[in-house]
């Protein structure tokens, strides 16, 4: 166990334990009014099933540090059964899952409901990694494309929901992965440049392209509504405005120093997702800009950690797991904060470790003790070879 502490990312397991810590706080804090006034439950209703999570993450988390290689080679082996059991996972949610906001994301579980969705990231990302156990045999004509159709698929089975902004950044950290991949081959760069290109169009098209997609039956009407978020207070009493603006409101109210914490006025039910989607706000409306200015610097630091684990890792797969998670990471910051600030449209996306939401959670905290993994692996063959030089 020591050596496993001792070839940690330390730094990154700290900045793991600063943020799961406030997020528990402000869920706590930006959840408090709705859990009373909305629900009628305790102020602690939403806190205590995020601390649920945040449970069984790090339970989860430190077994996953612990599993012994074989475990793990047996795993790689048997990587189809991991993206059948994600597509399966999918097709469940489409023929018995809950709809919740207008697509058919989750399912009930009883006790609490999960979203199989955030799963089929974690799996996925696995199952790209694991893919490439064997280089030389994946590199071979065009075998490496055979991982990415898999998620094409499960991309398209989210989009089917639907839940738009869950695929847009299941396709997004795909496509990251891709990118990554060591391709050498004059052929192989022309490819990555068609797929970029192609993805640009994309997100052009959903972005901005909402005079043409009304036009299309695609979208539903609360969806194409989505796609009107420039200057939302000129908009403060229609639905496609209401939101964004008093999150402004709520940033506005914070200040630099901001309000102290628990005193918004924000969470009074005027900010819709106070304490999921739009918990930033909230978090800048109590602790300040600066507070919020740090938060993002912290994200940084995090995003610069993984991607060093990713530079550093010994085998293209370990590579491919760090670079998944920091792909994944950073495409939910982008959307939600840009989201936010009225950017881009709103897509539910959560902010990572402060949101509520516990499916989310539980996979972004245990990609993260992958990434830790990878680290100390990487670190324990490294002086394994350099012993074996000696």
């Amino acid at each position: 166990m020591r050596s496993k502490f001792k070839n940690m990312d330390k730094f990154l397991f700290f900045l793991m334990i600063i943020y799961t810590i406030l997020g528990l706080v402000m869920v706590f804090s930006a959840s408090s009014m709705t859990a009373v006034l909305e629900y009628g439950q305790s102020e602690s209703f939403f806190f205590v099933r995020q601390l649920v999570f945040v449970i069984l993450a790090y339970i989860a988390g430190f077994i996953i540090l612990f599993i012994p290689n074989s475990i793990i080679n047996l795993l790689k082996k048997m990587n189809k059964l991991i993206i059948f059991g994600a597509i399966g996972l999918l097709l469940i949610t489409l023929l018995f899952g809950k709809t919740i906001n207008g697509a058919k994301s989750w399912i009930d579980l009883g006790v609490i409901s999960i979203q199989p969705s955030e799963f089929v990231k974690t799996m996925t990302i696995l199952f790209i990694a694991f893919s490439f156990n064997n280089p030389k045999k994946m590199f071979t004509k065009f075998k490496f494309l055979t991982p990415f159709i898999y998620a094409v698929i499960c991309v398209a089975l989210i989009a089917f929901q639907p839940d738009f902004g869950t695929a847009m950044i299941l396709a997004i950290t795909c496509f990251f992965m891709f990118v990554s991949l060591p391709l050498k081959d004059s052929n192989y760069k022309k490819l990555k440049i068609i797929a970029g290109a192609f993805a640009v169009i994309c997100c052009c098209m959903f972005f901005f392209g909402g005079e043409i997609l009304k036009n299309t039956k695609i979208l539903s009407e609360k969806q194409l509504s989505r796609l009107t978020f420039t200057n939302p207070c000129t908009r403060y009493r229609e639905p496609t405005g209401y939101q964004v603006c008093n999150g402004f409101i709520a940033i506005n109210n914070g200040g630099l120093l901001g309000s102290g914490l628990g005193n918004s006025t924000q969470k009074f039910l005027y900010l819709p997702e106070a304490f999921t989607d739009f918990i930033f706000p909230i978090i800048v409306e109590e602790l300040g800009s600066i507070a919020g200015a740090f938060i993002i610097i912290g994200f940084l630091i995090m995003l610069y950690r993984i991607l060093k684990i990713a530079r550093n890792a010994e085998t293209l797969t370990g590579s491919l797991l760090a670079f998944g998670t920091f792909s994944l990471i950073v495409t939910h910051l982008l959307i939600n904060l840009l989201g936010v600030l009225a950017i881009i449209p709103i897509t539910g996306v959560p902010l990572p470790f402060l949101s509520s939401g516990g499916s989310f959670l539980l996979n972004i905290i245990i990609l993260l003790f992958i990434t830790e993994r990878v680290s100390i692996e990487s670190k324990n063959t490294k002086l394994k070879r350099e012993i074996a030089n000696l």
